[in-house]
């Protein structure tokens, strides 16, 4: 787990300010950085995984949020819904075309906020996600950048079976990749993450 997700969060929300806007939230699932919708004006969550969504409505309604969200249950490029600002959560490096989908954001909101994974990213690496992340930042470059900042926190896990009931579903490369923490106890892994306006 992120060691410090109250701090990416208020590095988000001092990265933008999302007071009174309707956020298209995409990734949204599971709800770990909610935070950012307390002074928005609605928030549109977009997942593709069920299961994601539920994890999501769960964590509402544990922070009193439910009102503030409408969940839908999509792939994000056949949305048609409109909004203040796109935001993606950890998932472009996701996307098979993250060029589409930025396109896509730009035809719906004014503004397109990205956070995920730092093209130097240790985590991205042990993730088997760095290549993804590298292909993605590179389709974010090829449009018109307003702000630019990447920010390192850690990973932080109790023991090797914690961390590889994390990564095991990344697959074999992740699995290979953290054979070295087989013995360790209480460890970190560093992690870049980047937030990028467009």
């Amino acid at each position: 787990m992120v060691k410090d997700i109250q701090q990416l969060i208020q590095n988000l929300l001092n990265f933008y300010d999302f007071r009174n806007k309707t956020i298209i939230s995409v990734g949204a699932g599971g709800g770990q950085f909610i935070a950012y919708a307390q002074k928005a004006k609605h928030v549109i969550a977009i997942d593709n995984d069920i299961d994601a969504l539920n994890r999501l409505k769960a964590n509402l309604s544990k922070n009193d949020l439910f009102e503030k969200f409408t969940l839908i249950h999509s792939d994000f490029s056949t949305t048609k819904v409109k909004g203040d600002v796109v935001l993606f959560e950890f998932c472009l490096h996701e996307m098979k075309n993250s060029q589409k989908m930025i396109e896509h954001a730009q035809c719906i909101a004014k503004d397109i906020v990205i956070a995920d994974h730092g093209v130097n990213s240790d985590w991205a690496y042990i993730a088997d996600e760095e290549e993804k992340a590298k292909n993605s930042w590179a389709h974010v470059s090829n449009n018109p950048i307003q702000k630019l900042v990447t920010h390192k926190t850690e990973q932080y896990f109790e023991d090797y079976n914690e961390l590889y009931e994390k990564v095991s579903v990344q697959g074999e490369n992740s699995i290979k990749r953290i054979c070295k923490f087989k013995t360790s106890k209480s460890f970190v892994i560093p992690m870049e993450y980047t937030f990028a306006l467009l």
